[in-house]
């Protein structure tokens, strides 16, 4: 007898579950159980955050979450995730999880939604009103393998980001965030809601993240989440005064050494097509593409 599947709102102690279930779909993507219950139980109020999953026989095989982007000066923009787990395919979850997301976004004003996809997701996605408008490239590396260390330039000093003022962190984040590719501008982040989804999230492991410092001011930094034996690299920023001068690739060459340094196994970060230096840069320190998802567009109705 098939058990019945029951979506309900996410809850914290939901987070073993959710973790496990991102696991068996996307072995590149990293997140501890801690991090996902800061994601499931912190968000900032506009943002209108809606995380659900789907329960079968009291264990968790799917999870959704949608919220309006509040971190863009463009009205309306909100961002959809499900996942599903591959055992639990094909029985109507996915687009069950996907029918109250986009009510919820369309309740709440959003006018346009954003989804990253597996390529065998795509015809699901199209037939929800998604089409394609940029592709995102996942790789990973052995952190232990690596080219030798770039020289430090002049002037510039190296530190662990757990001995950095959030507000150092903050100005350089918001300031490279501007050239992020993506189908909105992240030129509205506000510092308090920085703070609580960002810095103060267990997923930042500030011990391993690095950041080249220049007087007071940082100049390009890498952020580092771990989870157990795999690592993510997730925004690598150098604000323009410093570009031209290899300092991400510098960051990212220190704190995958870190990382090797605490038992890490295995390094995955995700770049876009469009993102040239950076993908020359994960080249060189021997990244190599896991998975090519693809980021959709869905207009809403609200």
């Amino acid at each position: 007898m098939v058990n019945p599947v029951v979506i309900r709102p996410a809850v914290g102690d939901d987070a073993d579950g959710v973790t496990a279930v991102r696991r068996a779909v996307y072995e590149y993507k990293v997140m501890s159980p801690a991090a996902t219950r800061h994601l499931i139980t912190v968000s900032a109020p506009e943002e209108r955050f809606l995380a659900l999953v789907a329960e079968s026989g009291g264990e968790v095989v799917a999870m959704g979450t949608a919220a309006l982007n509040i971190w863009t000066s463009e009205p309306g923009q909100s961002n959809v995730s499900i996942y599903v787990h591959p055992d639990h395919r094909k029985q109507g979850i996915g687009n069950a999880l996907a029918e109250r997301l986009h009510q919820h976004l369309e309740e709440v004003g959003a006018v346009r939604t954003r989804a990253f996809v597996h390529p065998d997701g795509l015809e699901f996605a199209r037939n929800r009103g998604y089409d394609g408008t940029r592709q995102l490239h996942f790789s990973g590396l052995d952190p232990r393998v690596l080219p030798d260390q770039p020289p430090t330039p002049d002037g510039i000093e190296l530190v662990a980001m757990d001995q950095l003022d959030p507000r150092q962190a903050y100005a350089a984040d918001s300031i490279a965030s501007l050239d992020e590719p993506g189908d909105s501008p992240l030129d509205a982040i506000a510092y308090d809601d920085w703070l609580e989804e960002i810095w103060n999230s267990p997923a930042l492991d500030k011990s391993l993240s690095i950041a080249a410092v220049a007087g007071d001011e940082v100049a390009c930094f890498t952020a580092v989440e771990t989870d157990r034996e795999r690592a993510w690299s997730g925004m690598t920023g150098t604000i323009p005064a410093y570009r031209g001068r290899g300092l991400a690739k510098l960051v990212k060459s220190v704190a995958l050494r870190r990382c090797a340094e605490a038992g890490i196994t295995a390094a995955y970060t995700s770049n876009d097509d469009e993102n040239g230096p950076m993908l020359a840069i994960n080249n060189w320190l021997g990244y190599r593409r896991v998975l090519t998802e693809l980021g959709l567009l869905r207009p809403l109705t609200s």
